[in-house]
């Protein structure tokens, strides 16, 4: 029996035009998740690279969403070597951290809603032994949980790093996140799937936006995320999900995860996905007005024809 395939969005706090208007009161906001999950069944939590946070949120969350629902969340941007020293000297991950970091997670954990911990490297983190040696670090520190692994750096799959990365995903039981964006520069990483843990897999889309994605000065992260991908573009994506789900143990999950959060644009691909993987799209609900606009747009885009060239001289 294949895995489960489930489609979600990173974040569900802002994608608008999606929530009705009642969501933009202040005593509504923090109830967004519950008309999210009328649609999907995952999301992923981003926050948490930001700042620990209280564990009430999660239990919160977790009540908040319906049996099925589970939640990714990212790992605290110390524990991933974003964090730096006033001088630029980076700061070494702390046993106390993690332990932080994974106390605050508790309570989804005992609501069973806890899925895949994702630690998402920064560009500047490049391969190197002592690198790959704190893949193990992470696991001996995270003993009990699922872990996703992205790079942001493609030096960890070209050559022989290639395969000493996967033997060491699979040594600790780690889960490689593949990924879907621009192809520019060594700040990019290849679509690549490798399968290292036989219970998980995760993709996650970026949007293929290749003028913002080393963008400096930008008004938000989400413009460097601001991409509308076409079904076309997906489709040999659904694909490949159902070959992965086929090939990861019974009873384990595959988690496709838009990320392209510019307007309601991981929405609309993540409603996308649904419908070329076979699910109900929404969860069987209509989609809202917004989300309905935008892909109606794209389509008709993507149908007009092409403006006629000049060939005169």
């Amino acid at each position: 029996m294949p895995a489960t395939i489930r489609v979600g969005t990173a974040s569900w706090t802002d994608h608008e035009p999606f929530y009705p208007p009642e969501y933009d009161k202040a005593a509504m906001k923090a109830r967004r998740i519950e008309y999210y999950a009328r649609y999907f069944n995952m999301t992923e939590v981003d926050a948490t690279f930001y700042r620990l946070m209280p564990a009430h949120n999660f239990e919160l969350w977790a009540e908040r969403t319906p049996d099925d629902f589970v939640f990714d969340v990212k790992a605290y941007g110390e524990l991933t070597w974003h964090h730096r020293e006033d001088d630029g000297t980076p700061i070494t991950p702390s046993a106390d951290t993690f332990a932080k970091f994974s106390e605050m997670l508790q309570p989804m954990r005992e609501a069973g809603k806890l899925r895949a911990l994702l630690f998402q490297f920064p560009p500047w983190f490049t391969f190197a032994p002592e690198r790959l040696e704190y893949l193990g670090t992470v696991r001996e520190l995270l003993p009990d949980d699922l872990l996703a692994i992205e790079f942001r750096h493609r030096s960890w799959l070209e050559g022989e790093h290639a395969e000493e990365l996967r033997t060491a995903l699979e040594d600790h039981q780690l889960a490689y996140c593949a990924v879907d964006e621009p192809q520019i520069g060594s700040g990019s990483v290849p679509p690549v799937v490798l399968l290292t843990d036989p219970r998980f897999s995760m993709v996650r889309f970026h949007g293929r936006n290749a003028r913002t994605w080393y963008g400096k000065g930008l008004s938000s992260s989400r413009d460097r995320f601001d991409y509308l991908y076409s079904q076309a573009e997906l489709e040999p994506w659904a694909d490949r999900v159902k070959r992965i789900a086929e090939r990861l143990d019974d009873g384990g999950e595959v988690h496709v995860v838009a990320n392209n959060n510019a307007r309601n644009y991981a929405v609309v691909n993540a409603l996308d996905m649904q419908q070329l993987l076979g699910q109900a799209v929404g969860g069987g609900h209509q989609a809202p007005a917004g989300v309905v606009e935008v892909r109606r747009e794209r389509d008709q885009r993507a149908l007009a024809p092409a403006p006629a060239s000049d060939a005169s001289e």
